[in-house]
């Protein structure tokens, strides 16, 4: 049965393993997925661990419904102490690792301690070994997963691993599976990195029984057919995220070279068509039927390559927020930082942030090595990306270790140009005209943020009393309105942790989508694989404890409400160019505070961004600190 999945619990220090079957009652509070993870991360770190120390815990974790043939339903949630921010450091990750992890038997990994040389560890058929990963330890994200293929002469092996950026401690570097996957965000491969983890790989036979798999096909079927036949899915099929690009650029909610435009006027060569050039085909994850990468080579130069993507975020990563106008460079960078396993966003954005510095020369000379910071420039931006990754030189050092430790380096007045909340970049969209986004991007656990309440659904115009029906509160159709924009990011941010905690697609919810499976159809998916029955009702109270349970953490951490800020910038320079709709948009810093207010309220958080006693013990919260959950 599905429910009969076991947790494991590995000390990489003194090499014992524990494993125990995960309670129903656990399930009940969480379901599994970043649900489970987030008990684990409040409970089994230390207060004020060092996150790349020994006391900081690695956290893997299948959604509740991982192996059901729908909605990209093989999604894996891994999570720890952000190295790169020091609040709750998490990430999703597709591709077709988390099945592999439950057909061996477990859903959830508990990683503490650290290895004595470089290790990986084997996961098969119930049980678990830590290995020698000598041979691995140097090799990039691509060539350490044939390795352990071929080592263990096994082509269905599924691999999580780091790159050379997650050995050298790079701050963000992230976690890779297959081609293109990637946990970018938080640092999760900074963590593996510091516990000599160079990779967890799996292979399962075992069976996975669901409760009523005659019925959960006919409904999965219906899934299917739900999202498929929505125009944002149909568009995805063909372009992949890169359609976004097309609206975006075209109104001016971009963010260029760094935040100077919010539009790319000479960005032809980024519109998803052009992908035309260079892809052969279209690939997807686990339980996928939208199929939403591109499968491409790009043939001739000094960067040729086979690859998969690229998506939105390396638009503007290697694109628009760099200057650079070419989707060979953009494919090109996203090669290398699939390679070196790093976050394609955070890279992005400081390189943007220290290229607008050197700009206005508020970045020291020395720091440069003689390397020329100018805006489009492919060869500079290639050769920072490898600085970076390898910790090479003074810059490279630097900048691996994020925006706040550069920021005491470089200076106070370099603050201002940086575009990050926590520690953490944001996307390279503007939120100047947007403030249910800004408000998202604020109050996000992780730091500035798309992938945890982003409501995309707000810049379509749609009717008001649709909103109202999804959302169950008046929340006005314009976009640059701050009316019920609270409400909407607390409905969206309950509906994200949900879906991250079954394991599903949020691209395959009502994120880009209205008519798209949210509480009510995850109700009746849940009770087909499992038995288990949730009303939507308890459901979003599932995900009002996991939301809470990472606000928790943060508190203890030392996060408050003087830390869900929005950059100054976004207050004090209107936004230059784009539609009438857009142009000359600042944010208005008395309106952000009420909707701040409002969220907090809806939540059951005093003003001060603390949830009170009675939420807690309302959530069914537990607050003692354990070293076993």
């Amino acid at each position: 049965m599905v429910l009969n999945r076991k947790i494991a619990y590995i000390n990489l220090s003194s090499g014992k393993i524990t494993q125990k079957v995960i309670s129903k009652s656990m399930r009940a509070l969480y379901l599994g997925g970043r649900g489970i993870n987030m008990h684990n991360l409040y409970h089994h770190i230390p207060p004020k661990a060092d996150p790349i120390g020994p006391d900081n815990a690695l956290l893997i974790g299948t959604g509740l419904l991982t192996g059901i043939p729908a909605l990209g339903a093989g999604r894996c949630d891994i999570a720890a102490k952000s190295p790169l921010t020091g609040a709750v450091g998490d990430s999703n990750i597709g591709g077709f690792f988390a099945i592999e992890l439950r057909l061996a038997g477990f859903d959830h990994l508990v990683i503490t301690g650290k290895a004595e040389k470089p290790s990986y560890l084997w996961v098969n058929d119930g049980d678990i070994e830590i290995r020698d990963a000598s041979n691995l330890w140097g090799l990039d994200t691509f060539d350490t997963q044939k390795q352990i293929l071929s080592d263990n002469s096994d082509e269905l092996i599924k691999s999580l691993v780091i790159g050379e950026a997650g050995e050298k401690l790079v701050r963000y570097a992230n976690v890779r599976t297959g081609m293109k996957n990637a946990a970018g965000r938080t640092g999760m491969g900074c963590v593996m990195g510091s516990k000599n983890l160079k990779a967890i790989a799996t292979r399962g036979t075992l069976d996975i029984e669901f409760m009523y798999p005659d019925q959960l096909l006919d409904y999965c079927s219906e899934m299917n057919t739900m999202i498929t036949s929505t125009r944002w899915a149909r568009a995805q099929s063909k372009w992949g995220t890169l359609i976004i690009y097309s609206n975006t650029n075209t109104t001016g909610l971009i963010r260029t070279r760094n935040l100077q435009l919010n539009l790319l006027e000479d960005g032809e060569d980024l519109e998803p068509e052009v992908m035309d050039r260079y892809s052969f085909g279209m690939s997807g994850c686990f339980g996928c039927s939208v199929h939403c990468r591109h499968r491409y080579i790009l043939k001739d130069g000094p960067h040729a390559h086979f690859g998969e993507g690229p998506e939105y975020t390396s638009l503007g990563a290697f694109g628009t927020m760099v200057g650079c106008n070419k989707m060979d460079t953009v494919l090109a960078g996203n090669h290398l930082v699939n390679k070196y396993g790093i976050d394609t966003l955070e890279i992005g954005g400081i390189m943007a942030w220290v290229m607008e510095l050197y700009e206005k020369k508020l970045l020291p000379e020395k720091m440069t090595h003689g390397l020329k910071l100018e805006w489009g420039k492919v060869e500079v931006l290639l050769e920072l990306i490898k600085r970076i990754s390898k910790r090479e030189g003074v810059l490279g050092d630097m900048l691996a270790d994020g925006f706040l430790p550069s920021i005491a380096k470089i200076g106070k007045e370099s603050e201002y140009y940086a575009m990050q909340i926590k520690g953490m970049s944001n996307l390279h969209s503007d939120e100047r005209p947007t403030p249910s986004l800004a408000l998202g991007i604020a109050t996000s656990t992780r730091g500035a943020d798309h992938l945890r309440s982003r409501p995309a659904l707000d810049l379509y115009g749609l009717p008001e009393e649709v909103l109202k029906e999804i959302y169950g509160h008046s929340v006005s159709s314009e976009y640059t309105s701050y009316e019920g924009k609270s409400r909407m990011i607390w409905w969206q941010e309950n509906l994200y942790a949900i879906t991250d905690s079954i394991g599903t697609c949020k691209f395959q919810t009502v994120f880009c989508a209205v008519n798209a499976p949210k509480f009510e159809e995850f109700s009746k998916l849940i009770y087909l694989t499992t038995g288990l029955e949730f009303s939507k009702s308890p459901l979003m109270e599932i995900g009002e404890r996991i939301i809470t349970t990472e606000r928790m953490f943060n508190n203890r951490e030392g996060f408050t409400r003087k830390d869900d800020k929005l950059p100054e910038r976004f207050y004090k320079e209107p936004t230059p160019i784009g539609l009438p709709i857009v142009k000359g948009k600042t944010l208005d810093k008395n309106k952000i505070n009420t909707l701040i207010e409002e969220y907090y309220e809806i939540h059951g958080w005093d003003n001060n961004g603390i949830p009170t006693e009675e939420t807690i013990k309302k959530l069914g919260i537990e607050t003692k600190h354990s070293n076993r959950s």
